[in-house]
């Protein structure tokens, strides 16, 4: 498994769920991407409407609390292009609609680079394979492959907003069962915990937020080779052609 992104993408689209999907994945990986130089996009389907823990926080309020939260954990790490597209929380499917959509914003952004979640459950780690997690990823690699790259798929983007074909041959996948890559991030692990601590709504009550992620970081480093005290974010990195 190879620790160091020789490849720079010049931009980068990453596709989540809900608002503080990636800062658990793949924050520190964000961060790295940044300071490489690569322009990064947020795609966020929902709100996280369906989140949150305090009940005295009205429900009508948690749209605009999570998309602010999500806003300024993108900040820290250097991401300023956030967009929501506004599906319900916890009821998130696999549509043409949700596909036209994803593969909108690919035809936008025209990344190099995308990260998905992974549309394959992880029984070890079943938060991670959350029903919208799954329905995203799978969402995600559709619009991948074959529709933001097919001329004819979804043909109102191209014939009424203009929006051409666009290929992502490099795709990291976070999430899944089976990752063939990490990234070490140790030494930006403290940017991580800053991100996680915008999303003060999902991660104030976390009193264990950072020993937590440690433990899981380092065991995937130890899985995956790497000297004692070093800290990972694996993936699934795949070339599609």
């Amino acid at each position: 498994m190879p620790t160091p992104d020789t490849q720079i993408a010049q931009r980068a689209l990453v596709v989540t769920a809900h608002p503080d999907d990636v800062d658990f994945g793949a924050a520190g990986t964000i961060a790295t991407w940044v300071a490489q130089g690569t322009a990064v996009t947020y795609c966020i389907l929902t709100d996280g409407d369906a989140g949150g823990f305090d009940p005295a926080v009205p429900r009508s309020d948690i749209p605009r609390i999570r998309r602010a939260e999500q806003v300024a954990a993108a900040r820290i790490l250097g991401v300023d292009d956030v967009r929501f597209l506004g599906y319900r929380d916890g009821q998130l499917e696999v549509s043409q609609g949700l596909r036209r959509d994803i593969s909108r914003v690919i035809r936008q952004v025209r990344p190099q680079r995308m990260l998905i979640q992974s549309p394959e459950r992880n029984w070890a780690r079943i938060p991670a394979s959350h029903p919208d997690h799954l329905a995203a990823g799978e969402s995600a690699i559709f619009s991948i492959y074959p529709d933001a790259r097919n001329p004819f798929a979804h043909p109102s983007l191209l014939s009424d907003e203009g929006l051409d074909a666009w290929t992502v041959h490099d795709v990291w996948v976070m999430g899944g069962p089976t990752p063939n890559h990490v990234m070490d991030v140790t030494d930006v692990f403290s940017t991580k915990i800053a991100a996680l601590r915008a999303h003060e709504s999902q991660t104030a009550h976390m009193d264990d937020l950072e020993e937590r992620l440690r433990g899981w970081m380092t065991m995937a480093a130890q899985n995956a080779g790497l000297p004692e005290g070093r800290l990972v974010e694996a993936f699934l990195r795949t070339e599609i052609p």
